[in-house]
């Protein structure tokens, strides 16, 4: 290159390389600073998009863990709280059966279910979670007959066909009815006046009748019917012959006759149980995000010693139908308006991305319901042996709608929940690892670099002086 005396171009070369080299130097020492290789967009603006657009996946994603863990445990709270209902259900239970074997026992018995149902009502009205009433109702699901002819009691829980409950109508189709046991008699009597010929003893259910000779058909029929409350079966007279008939519906009740004459079946005995009724109905629910119509089989008398008019499904929501309903004419009838204000839960980085759970209403009064008519958990009364044989009924319903609705916390909390946050977690592990491979610096790397970009520096300026001290080289050529 010619000498300018004028421009140093030489210097002006080796001052821009030594002007490069120390920028790199500044960019590498930031990296090693901070531990990016990435600082500003500038330094890799498709990296830096990426980047960014991965940490707010991870940032959402990391918010909907803390959500998850929240809702787990809400969870257990009221689990907790159900957990501690079911064993004051259980202490009931105990107490009614032990009033039913021991009548003079029932006035103490009585007493200790009272209170038993006041610690009941007071975990359901004050477990809260927040300023949020968990057993309630008041975040929950609930279903009011619209059709008292054809249904006296719907209970509709939190879960339908494996969904969230959702608000609609509830329609019902019966496909099979439920009967009763009727055994009608082989003896032939002229009228209810005819005279008993032979004395004998007729037992029904476990309950002996004891007819003398010289005695009524009438008679006899009344001892029967006196007997109902212990056996559940009456007795009436129809075409000359005794019939009885069981006064429960379904599988869970029959008629257990035998007699050592010849006085209703000819000696012969019978054994009949009823059937259970079967249905279908409809509701609303949420299931995979989307609202839907879903139609679920009820079948009744599922549980021991529950009625076939008690339909219940694999959730724990049930229907009781009336003696006018148990028919297969029944068909797409209205008979229920479920509500829902179901608990949403945000559990992804998403809109939408959320799931949903119905907290079942679990003071006294909605457990137990539909057994017998009229009644809960709240008013039964084991002072009498009715009364004790109703409790027993009511107070196993009830118990097992309240471990059913455990259980159903229970899955809720492993198979969304937690699965959930699994997954969210592996999520964040890998999409992390995604983020440091594009933003993070290779120390090692970087600090190679630095050394080999000082060394440059200090041989660029040494060439910077050598390109300074040019001039003055040239001026010593002038005269």
């Amino acid at each position: 290159m010619d000498f300018s005396l004028l421009n140093n171009l030489n210097a002006m070369v080796a001052n821009y390389y030594l002007g490069q080299t120390n920028q790199a130097i500044a960019q590498s020492v930031q990296r090693l600073s901070t531990g990016l290789q990435i600082n500003s967009p500038s330094d890799n603006p498709s990296g830096y998009m990426i980047a960014t657009g991965l940490q707010s996946q991870i940032d959402g994603m990391n918010q909907a863990i803390s959500n998850v863990q929240d809702a787990n445990n809400m969870m257990k709270t009221a689990s907790g709280a159900v957990t501690q209902i079911t064993t004051l259900i259980q202490n009931i239970k105990t107490s009614a059966l032990d009033a039913q074997s021991n009548s003079a026992n029932a006035g103490v018995d009585q007493a200790s279910i009272t209170q038993a149902l006041a610690s009941l009502n007071n975990i359901a009205n004050n477990t809260y979670y927040g300023s949020n009433n968990l057993l309630n109702g008041s975040i929950g699901t609930s279903a009011s007959v619209t059709a008292p002819n054809t249904v006296s009691n719907v209970v509709i829980g939190g879960t339908f066909d494996g969904g969230v409950s959702q608000t609609g109508a509830a329609t019902l189709t019966v496909t099979s009815a439920a009967t009763a046991a009727v055994v009608t008699g082989s003896t032939t009597y002229s009228s209810v006046s005819t005279v008993m010929l032979t004395s004998g003893t007729v037992t029904i259910n476990g309950q002996s009748i004891n007819v003398s000779a010289g005695q009524t058909v009438q008679t006899m029929l009344d001892s029967i019917n006196s007997a109902s409350s212990q056996t559940g079966v009456t007795a009436s007279f129809s075409g000359g012959k005794v019939v009885l008939n069981q006064v429960n519906y379904g599988s869970n009740f029959g008629i257990n006759e035998s007699e050592t004459s010849s006085l209703i079946t000819g000696g012969s005995g019978a054994s009949v149980n009823g059937s259970n009724a079967v249905a279908t109905v409809t509701a609303m629910t949420q299931i995979n995000g989307s609202v839907q119509a879903a139609t679920v089989t009820f079948t009744g008398g599922v549980q021991s010693g529950t009625s076939g008019l008690l339909l219940t499904d694999a959730y724990g929501n049930s229907v009781t139908l009336t003696n006018s309903g148990n028919s297969t004419s029944t068909s797409s009838a209205k008979v229920a308006s479920v509500s829902s204000n179901a608990a949403t839960f945000q559990i992804g980085p998403n809109s939408g991305q959320t799931a949903s759970f119905s907290f079942q209403n679990m003071q006294a009064s909605n457990l137990g319901t539909g057994v017998v008519s009229g009644q809960s958990l709240a008013n039964i009364d084991v002072t009498t042996s009715q009364g004790a044989a109703n409790a027993i009924a009511i107070a196993t319903a009830a118990l097992t709608q309240a471990t059913s609705y455990n259980a159903q916390i229970g899955g809720f909390q492993n198979d969304t929940l937690t699965a959930t946050q699994n997954y969210l977690s592996n999520s964040v592990t890998n999409i992390t690892a995604s983020v440091s491979s594009i933003m993070d610096v290779n120390v090692a790397q970087e600090s190679t670099n630095l050394a080999n970009l000082q060394n440059l520096q200090a041989s660029g300026v040494a060439a910077l002086s050598v390109a300074n001290n040019m001039g003055a080289i040239y001026s010593k050529l002038l005269p």
